[in-house]
């Protein structure tokens, strides 16, 4: 049974302690470290298949780690008795049954994890969905879809927030909100995670990066120092210049 609830956020460091991933033969993650602190948005970037989403995976329980671990506030994910009032996440918008309706598939997050139905109201308006909330769910564009996971993710107003392409087929008008919701909630203390391929966004929207390939860290720093440190004008040229040798690697067959 989940315990009362809380007064207040309470919002826990993520910390990614020496995680490795292995599929057989291939190395997902390497022996990968990084915290994530309350209070910012942290950029998580690397190219396609440089571990990212696997990391983000074994965060949420979802996938086991072949060594290391990953707390969130000195905890594993596995151990929240109700984990939307912990930890909220997005990782796959279509990772909805599409004969429900909106409503219907907080209500049951809600019933879940302790949750008041008070809460879907909100969360539903919050995100833009009121109108849509009787709808059914395979009748949702794909920038609905990314709302409606964004409003399970905020639905049991966590502390920890982790985000996998959370603009995803958004409009520019969806994107600009997205940005600026991502900023609210670390205004309000909580810790965010978001890994995104749209640099602009993140140069926008980040105060932090942890940049992988190969599955392994390459760069943990702000937007600022990685550009002046480095002698670029964008965050985009510092990104396409740190990860070119993992994507040359990559497009010749190599690390996966």
């Amino acid at each position: 049974m989940c315990p009362a609830r809380r007064c207040g956020i309470v919002a826990g460091v993520i910390e990614v302690n020496e995680l490795t991933k292995r599929y057989r033969d291939a190395v997902a993650v390497d022996e990968l470290s990084f915290t994530v602190e309350p209070g910012m948005v942290t950029g998580f970037l690397g190219p396609n298949g440089a571990g990212k989403t696997t990391t983000m995976r074994v965060l949420l329980g979802l996938v086991a780690p072949t060594a290391g671990e990953v707390l969130i506030g000195g905890r594993s994910y596995s151990s929240f008795p109700c984990p939307l009032r912990e930890v909220g996440a997005l990782l796959d918008a279509n990772a909805v049954h599409p004969g429900r309706s909106a409503v219907e598939h907080l209500r049951w997050l809600a019933r879940t994890n302790g949750i008041g139905p008070g809460r879907v109201v909100d969360t539903l308006d919050r995100v833009g969905l009121t109108e849509a909330a009787r709808i059914r769910v395979g009748r949702y564009s794909l920038g609905m879809r990314q709302r409606l996971g964004i409003a399970a993710a905020l639905l049991g107003d966590p502390g920890v927030l982790i985000f996998d392409e959370p603009v995803n087929g958004l409009d520019p008008q969806g994107v600009r909100w997205i940005r600026e919701l991502m900023r609210s909630l670390a205004a309000e203390g909580r810790t965010v995670l978001i890994s995104s391929h749209l640099m602009s966004e993140m140069e926008l929207t980040a105060d932090r990066l942890v940049i992988i390939g190969r599955g392994r860290l390459l760069m943990d720093t702000t937007i600022g120092e990685l550009i002046t440190t480095e002698g670029f004008t964008t965050l985009e040229e510092a990104y396409l210049s740190l990860t070119e040798e993992w994507t040359v690697h990559r497009a010749g067959g190599g690390h996966r």
